[in-house]
């Protein structure tokens, strides 16, 4: 008996072309499955190629079916009914409220993710995706539907923008007795004991006005674009840094960073909110996120 080379089209060819016949264009085929027009092109491509046959007359952006084509179509749509009537094939469609959100690293760590849970908790139907962006370098910044920005006030609304403050592991504190702002200075400049930790979203002039010194921006050492990792840094005994109450407040509560002096500045830079997509979702999360930060302005009083 002779064999029979029976070469099955991809299901999903054969939706687009289904499609194609009804719809007339291939944007439009791509609106209604969700892909672009380009893979729609190449699917029904393939599927011509299978066949051996044209299935389309194409005439720029418009389409006309072929004798095969009509043929073919009929065909396609009756075995598509039948697979669709399959009732294993059958599921409830279940909408998924989704929401992604844009923070730079430290407040994602620090402030988000540690109070995330009350709001899942309260929207489990909701799918919630984290992504994270260092403020200040030239990347690509993701799409969101509601971004935290860390920068100067007066381009977003204002989240949460708190007073600046040394802080340093206690060995060290201890073992170079650091009693007063000048310390730090004069340590540094005798014999580089105390490195001032770098971070250019968190330069130390401000806060050396604030303290009455006169210094330059430090020059030297480590710097590191990243709020996060200058506070572990910090704790790791590497220098002094600054930080922010709600950046720093896991460490401090473990131990690991104390608050060397009473001196605060006001923030040169802070957080705020950005809603691009002002779905429910998306807005009940602003609000929610609002609330959080707004409870944590006891702490950011400026001295």
């Amino acid at each position: 008996m002779a064999h029979t080379d029976t070469r099955f089209p991809p299901i999903e060819a054969l939706r687009a072309f289904e499609a194609a016949t009804r719809l007339g264009a291939f944007d439009k085929v791509a609106v209604e499955l969700s892909i672009t027009a380009s893979a729609v092109s190449k699917r029904v491509t393939a599927l011509e190629h299978l066949l051996g046959t044209a299935l389309f007359d194409r005439n720029g952006r418009h389409l006309t079916v072929t004798a095969a084509g009509k043929e073919y179509a009929e065909q396609v749509r009756a075995a598509l009914n039948q697979l669709a009537a399959i009732g294993l094939h059958q599921r409830a469609v279940q909408s998924v409220a989704r929401l992604r959100v844009l923070a730079p690293p430290t407040f994602a760590r620090e402030v988000l993710v540690p109070r995330l849970k009350a709001f899942t908790d309260a929207r489990p139907d909701a799918e919630i995706e984290i992504v994270v962006a260092i403020p200040y370098l030239d990347l690509a910044v993701p799409d969101a539907d509601i971004a935290v920005n860390f920068g100067p006030q007066g381009t977003a609304e204002p989240l949460l923008f708190e007073p600046v403050f040394a802080v340093a592991a206690p060995a060290l504190a201890r073992r170079l007795r650091l009693k007063r702002p000048a310390d730090l200075v004069r340590l540094a400049e005798q014999s580089n004991a105390v490195p001032l930790i770098r971070c250019p979203l968190e330069p130390w002039r401000p806060w050396f006005a604030a303290a009455g010194i006169e210094a330059a921006e430090p020059t030297r050492g480590v710097k590191f674009v990243d709020l996060g990792l200058s506070l572990e840094a910090a704790a790791s005994e590497q220098g002094v840094a600054l930080a922010r109450p709600s950046l720093a407040a896991r460490w401090i509560a473990r131990g690991e960073l104390v608050d060397l002096f009473d001196v605060r500045s006001a923030p040169q830079d802070g957080y705020s909110l950005t809603v691009h997509q002002a779905s429910d979702l998306a807005l009940e999360f602003a609000q929610w996120l609002r609330r959080e930060c707004a409870s944590l302005e006891p702490t950011a009083r400026v001295a």
